[in-house]
């Protein structure tokens, strides 16, 4: 498998979301479990939408999430120079920039949104983060993901204890990690909390972070063009009350502000996923 994932990473980044685009569509017509899930999630968080606006947000998710995973792919099996080249157009930089000088550090939120694998090597021209990575079940997916990973100035901490002690250390040292929250936490782990309108079981990790050092806290997504011409690097000024000590107002305003970072291309979220498995009074969406 890792031979094949090389050869296909040399292929053209369009000529590989051309294949992508193709088989999200598959995944659409022949009504795919990733089709059902995304077709679930989406009736859900956008129930004022009539049918034929659900199907056009689930078809074009669908190619999007495609897109995603294979050019994570490409990204890995590349230069961080090709990734540089990739972007475009980076919005409201001084957002990021200003953030960086907090001698108490800066956390970015990256959701599951877009196409987050190309930002790793931007980021790393400002700043030498501190990641938690939770290695691929995939011997040879993790091989290929490491070899990308280990292009950058990024130091990678395991996602248990020890690493979220390590990012802890960084913060207070003025440094830069980046945490995707949007995921469904162990039971000690997460609070339930309203997004999208269902109140579903959130990570408290990046909050409690947040209110420990009161550390910048900035949203970082990378969105892919229409036209497929390139990709455009945001930073969004986040709500203070994510620092707050109060655990739930921080959980219910970070996971409001994810929000509204996600519906600027509802379409690049990961609605494959199943976010709302474990929801308040022990529904699944799912089931």
């Amino acid at each position: 498998m890792y031979s094949l994932l090389k050869n296909f990473s040399r292929l053209p980044l369009r000529v590989i979301q051309t294949l992508a685009s193709a088989i999200g569509t598959l995944l659409y017509i022949s009504n795919s479990s990733a089709k059902r899930t995304t077709e679930l999630n989406i009736k859900a968080v956008y129930p004022k939408l009539d049918d034929h606006h659900h199907q056009q947000l689930i078809k074009s998710s669908l190619k999007s999430q495609s897109m995603t995973y294979a050019e994570s792919i490409k990204i890995w099996g590349s230069s961080p120079e090709f990734a540089l080249e990739q972007i475009k157009e980076v919005h409201h930089l001084e957002i990021f920039l200003n953030a960086l000088k907090n001698p108490n550090g800066t956390l970015g939120v990256v959701p599951h949104f877009g196409t987050w694998e190309l930002m790793n090597a931007w980021v790393n021209q400002h700043t030498n983060p501190v990641i938690m990575y939770k290695p691929s079940k995939n011997k040879d997916l993790d091989r290929f993901m490491l070899e990308s990973r280990q292009q950058l100035n990024a130091t990678l901490v395991p996602t248990d204890d020890s690493g979220v002690r390590a990012v802890f250390k960084h913060l207070k040292q003025g440094g830069f990690s980046a945490i995707l929250p949007d995921h469904n936490p162990k039971a000690s782990g997460g609070i339930y909390s309203p997004f999208f309108g269902l109140n579903a079981f959130s990570s408290t990790l990046l909050s409690k972070l947040a209110a420990k050092t009161q550390c910048s806290v900035v949203g970082l997504t990378c969105i892919r063009r229409q036209d497929l011409s390139g990709f455009d690097l945001h930073f969004t000024e986040l709500s203070a009350d994510i620092n707050s000590k109060d655990l739930q107002l921080s959980v219910d305003t970070l996971n409001k502000e994810m929000e509204r970072m996600i519906d600027v291309a509802p379409e690049q979220y990961l609605w494959a996923y199943k976010r709302f498995r474990k929801l308040e009074g022990g529904k699944n969406l799912y089931k």
